[in-house]
């Protein structure tokens, strides 16, 4: 079983030597035994967590860079290398097509690159493909971005803009009904544990904070319930979380390294 190693949040993201036990990739894997482990550059967000519960279902090993996006790790060269959009998380495989090295970031990317490697959590057949792709895709176009911006003006903005709270909550209460019906009448959103049940379960963990009363939506309630169970997904979100408590959101310096970005010349 693959278990990061607790670091300081301090690290340099290019530079951490903070490392998992390594595992062996199960045995029906498509993909040859990893001279080296994966490299995957975090911080515990849910679109972090998408990439360390995949590691961790799967078994594979990995080492854990932090990247602290309170302090603006995240425009460092040596990342934007990785990650020219400045966000994580970012992976790096050494072990890539051709046995070459392959960066890759964009957290539905690097699933489905995962998946397609070691051959876990996403079929191998088109059909069922598409099937994980469209509710991926729906998560990273749809609850990911609408709830992030509940986060922000409901939590974290310096001044409380009534219209866009209300906007945001009603498109993430419209979005939990979407996938609450979905639900009525299978375990995960594409049918069988997939990429894309990944992909949302940090993002609907947060329902408090999104203004929603999971209570309304029986049947998501029920799949976060059994995705909390999995000892993997109680890993991956639990991964680098102390690094988080000191951090004050709303403090002016990291208030403006996380939400006044503006565009890198």
């Amino acid at each position: 079983m693959a278990r990061a190693k607790k670091k300081a949040a301090k690290a340099k993201p290019a530079k951490s030597k903070t490392k998992v036990k390594k595992s062996k990739p199960v045995a029906k894997s498509p993909a040859k035994k990893s001279a080296k482990p994966i490299d995957l550059y975090y911080w515990a967000t849910p679109n972090g967590f998408k990439i360390t519960i995949f590691l961790e279902e799967a078994k594979v090993p990995y080492n854990l860079h932090p990247v602290n996006i309170s302090k603006g790790e995240q425009f460092k060269p040596d990342f934007l290398k990785i990650s020219p959009n400045n966000r994580m998380p970012a992976i790096v495989d050494p072990n890539g097509p051709g046995g070459k090295p392959i960066s890759i970031f964009e957290s539905g990317a690097i699933l489905q690159y995962l998946g397609r490697k070691f051959g876990k959590f996403y079929p191998a057949d088109e059909r069922g493909r598409v099937e994980v792709d469209q509710w991926l895709f729906w998560q990273m176009g749809g609850v990911g971005p609408m709830a992030g911006q509940v986060h922000h003006f409901k939590n974290y903005a310096v001044e409380t803009l009534t219209y866009a709270i209300n906007r945001y909550v009603n498109e993430v209460n419209r979005l939990y009904g979407v996938m609450n019906k979905r639900l009525a009448d299978r375990d995960f959103i594409a049918g069988k544990y997939s990429i894309a049940d990944m992909a949302l379960v940090g993002w609907v963990n947060g329902w408090e904070k999104q203004g929603q009363d999971i209570n309304e939506f029986p049947h998501l309630k029920a799949w976060l319930a059994r995705m909390k169970a999995r000892p993997a997904v109680q890993r991956g979100m639990q991964l680098g979380l102390e690094w988080r408590q000191n951090v004050d959101m709303k403090d002016p310096k990291v208030h403006a390294v996380l939400f006044g970005q503006r565009a890198l010349k």
